[in-house]
């Protein structure tokens, strides 16, 4: 084995895999070199590649334990050192044990959560978890689009208090959840930066959402303008900040003093965006580096636009908490059911505030497939996964704990991330890069049962073999599509059920082939192409309408609700018979993506006739 290939396997870069039609890729050397250099491992020569394998393996062979452990939370567990010597235990709650030990070193009980055990000036994280999560009882809920709750007569922008409307009205019918897309902090000072699939930072919320009172109309508009409506909301919270009486002064500093410097970080990089520029890397150069002088400078200088982003964040916390305690008000099993985007953008807020977490010049993407031959690249930041491990994963702790804060329900986008990781280079064919799965899946037991929630795993596309009962053993639940996998009822128990998602035509549209009009009409598909899609469509149909009893919402959503599935969606869109979707993959402006209206004001849709029907259906089936 060359240094390279070693070097390659120590960092877990894989030699090959198989995509979606069977065929093997092997990962050729470039592209070995180039995802090795992503993670600040140099080896653009084999001898510059042994050198970097050395260092790795003396690292390694200095620590007596490895970098991470994963324990059952509530036992006291007995590790096997390789040296022994003077060790102490640091816990979440801050106690402090600590010992000698030989060859064997016994533990405390350990409670939930992530430890720092220090043996011999080597650390190790402890990841002391639950072995699996409850599964939850049979419910359903509503997937609903955020930006598009507002009526075209109200127009704007939809926002936190619109989300906590329609979820009143929603749980009223006995829903146990309302979902929707990830409400990550995104680029305000970018309007057409409104994905909600690349964030600036995951860890934080997204202002565009933040209800402002007095906040002027925008009537007339059937889809969502975001530039004038972004405009006109920050304008309004501009407002509001700058009358701030004194109990709002102390609650903004009450609030910054509760989340730390993280959130003065991320209050002056928002700063230093609104001064230069939504994206960090077209900054001048002295503003690239968050520790620098010119940014200390900056943020002495400029106090009040600091804590103008800090108080964003506060009002975002508070008007989140109002939807969860609405959803608990109405006694929903789960209420606000949130979606965590699979990376970040690689020039927003996370990455300038820890870079040395994230790949450089990579993306996180997928293989070829037949829907996209040439692989897809999806402009997003991966975290490298030793030096997450080397952080005690506690960025990803910290991750799932901001999202589960408001919710009790959270999906994991693309969760086959948990095993591996599909790297794309600027220049070149993607490799999978293997990800620590036992101390992820552990990190996300923990943070669920912290909170009591229910984590579902968007485990869709090339599954890695072995994954699917990984997440099952965990207590996650995985995801299935009826518009694809029709024979439901052999669904296991521990998935959440849909008819399609965001990224697929709703019920009505797909009947009618919409989205295969789109793609022909975008030249995705050439006509010949197209005109075997609409066969095949028909003989779809003609299944769905034999297997459901009907190719109708409420047939459809009965059929959903007789599947073994602990947990069903229905998607907004289907209820109401809408037929556009919201996001064509492969599309960015030639598409409205993220900006389709839902039609009925938020306040309006518990007393929605297809609603009540739909509900109905659900609670005939034990939901």
């Amino acid at each position: 084995m060359t240094a390279l290939e070693a070097l390659a396997q120590a960092a877990g870069v894989l030699p090959r895999y198989h995509d979606l039609t069977g065929q093997e890729h092997v990962t050729d050397p470039e592209t070995v070199r180039a995802l090795l250099s992503a993670m600040d491992l140099p080896a653009a020569s084999e001898g510059q590649a042994a050198r970097t394998l050395a260092d790795w393996q003396a690292r390694a062979a200095a620590c007596a334990l490895p970098e991470w452990v994963v324990v059952e939370a509530g036992t006291a567990p007995v590790l096997h050192p390789a040296r022994g010597g003077a060790w102490y235990l640091l816990l979440e709650n801050g106690t402090v044990h600590d010992g000698a030990a030989d060859d064997r070193l016994a533990l405390p009980v350990l409670p939930l959560g992530l430890h720092r055990l220090v043996l011999a000036g080597q650390e190790t994280t402890l990841l002391s978890a639950p072995p699996a999560l409850p599964l939850p009882p049979r419910g359903w809920g509503v997937m609903l689009p955020l930006y598009g709750l507002r009526d075209a007569a109200t127009g704007g922008l939809g926002d936190y208090d619109d989300l906590r409307r329609a979820l009143e009205g929603i749980g009223g019918l006995g829903a146990g959840f309302v979902g929707i897309n990830p409400i990550h902090a995104g680029f305000p000072t970018d309007p057409g930066a409104i994905s909600p699939y690349s964030p600036s930072s995951r860890r934080r919320f997204n202002v565009a959402h933040i209800a402002c009172p007095g906040e002027g109309a925008e009537p007339g508009r059937d889809l969502v303008d975001y530039p004038p409506a972004i405009v006109a909301r920050l304008a309004c919270l501009r407002a509001a900040f700058a009358a701030l009486d004194a109990q709002g002064q102390a609650d903004l500093a009450a609030f910054r003093a509760a989340q730390g410097a993280a959130l003065d970080r991320f209050a002056i990089h928002q700063a230093l965006s609104d001064r230069f520029g939504a994206y960090w890397c077209d900054w001048p150069a002295d503003y690239r580096a968050p520790d620098g002088p010119a940014v200390a400078r900056f943020a002495a200088e400029n106090p009040q636009e600091v804590a103008f982003h800090a108080w964003l964040q506060s009002r975002a916390a508070v008007q989140l908490a109002g939807v969860r305690d609405a959803a608990r008000a109405q006694g929903m099993a789960h209420g606000l059911y949130l979606d965590l985007a699979v990376g970040t953008h690689p020039a927003g807020a996370e990455t300038w505030a820890d870079p040395g977490l994230f790949a450089r010049g990579v993306s996180l993407g997928a293989p070829p497939d037949p829907f996209a031959p040439q692989g897809q690249s999806w402009g997003l930041a991966p975290m490298i996964p030793h030096e997450l491990a080397a952080r005690g994963f506690r960025p990803l702790a910290e991750t799932l704990r901001a999202q589960l804060e408001f919710a009790g329900a959270l999906r994991i986008d693309h969760i086959l991330g948990f095993e591996r990781a599909f790297w794309v280079p600027g220049d070149g064919p993607g490799a999978y890069v293997a990800m620590p799965k036992p101390a992820l899946l552990a990190v996300a037991r923990i943070e669920a049962a912290r909170a009591g929630a229910v984590l579902v795993g968007e485990d869709l596309g090339v599954i890695p073999e072995g994954l699917q009962d990984a997440l099952a053993a965990s207590g996650l639940l995985g995801c299935r599509l009826a518009m694809f996998d029709r024979d439901i009822h052999a669904w296991p128990q521990a998935v959440l059920g849909s008819f399609g998602t965001h990224d697929l035509p709703p019920l009505a549209g797909w009947c009618a082939g919409a989205d295969i009009d789109w793609h022909e009409k975008l030249g995705h598909i050439p006509p010949e192409a197209a005109g075997a899609a609409r066969a095949q469509r028909q003989r779809d149909l003609a299944d769905l309408s034999a297997r459901a009893g009907g190719t109708d919402a409420e047939a459809l959503h009965r059929w959903l609700a007789a599947s073994p599935a602990r947990l069903v969606a229905l998607q907004i869109e289907d209820i109401l018979g809408a037929t556009a979707q919201a996001n064509l993959p492969g599309t960015v402006d030639s598409h409205p993506n993220w900006r389709r209206r839902i039609g009925p004001a938020p306040g309006a849709l518990g007393q929605s006739d297809q609603l009540a029907r739909a509900a109905r259906a659900m609670q005939d089936h034990g939901r």
